[in-house]
């Protein structure tokens, strides 16, 4: 498949700011055709509507899932270790296209709803794929959810960086995750 023309990215990268910066009612075509720095004639060539350009990004950030769950199966560290690390915010194409497509969800917008439940259900699945027990899956997809959601909305603080578990809290929490999916791989002593 070629890749689609850098005008197009260009319009799709404008309107996922003009959502994540201004919410819905901000990303008009116009504003969104005013920061891509094309006419409102180029961005309709692309873009026959707002709910054409919706839909592009919708399928962006479908794409970009999908590229995530290639990358979570192939993972030398493990499904669950990968899963549980990228779930810090990082301002990653994955995570703005995910932003803008909650953004267009808590509108009122069915179709990026739609999305949502079903990119949630794919990485659900990818992860099922290597945790035998699925309620364990879904405590790993969770705590993902939660460890998105802390350190989006706590930022980065200047002095001490992201404030989300890291380096040996971030060790335990997959090791604890991993025993729970596979057991504990010495046992524990009598």
């Amino acid at each position: 498949m070629s890749r689609p023309p850098a005008a197009r990215d260009a319009v799709l990268d404008a309107f996922e700011r003009q959502l994540i910066d201004g919410g819905v009612r901000a990303a008009t075509l116009d504003a969104t055709a005013r920061a891509a720095g094309v006419s409102k004639g180029g961005l309709l060539y692309h873009f026959a509507s707002r709910d054409a350009l919706i839909e592009g990004v919708l399928e962006r950030f479908s794409q970009l899932v999908d590229d995530d769950i290639a990358v979570l199966e192939g993972a030398p560290e493990g499904a669950i270790a990968y899963y549980v690390r990228s779930s810090i915010s990082q301002d990653s194409p994955l995570e703005r296209a995910g932003v803008a497509a909650a953004r267009l969800a808590q509108a009122g917008s069915a179709p990026a709803v739609r999305m949502i439940r079903d990119v949630r259900d794919r990485w659900l699945r990818a992860i099922r794929r290597h945790v035998p027990d699925p309620t364990i899956a879904l405590a790993v997809t969770l705590i993902g959810d939660g460890l998105y959601y802390d350190s989006a909305l706590h930022g980065v603080d200047p002095e001490i960086g992201v404030d989300a578990p890291h380096g040996a809290d971030m060790d335990a929490l997959v090791a604890l995750l991993e025993q729970l999916a596979h057991g504990s791989a010495g046992g524990a002593a009598d």
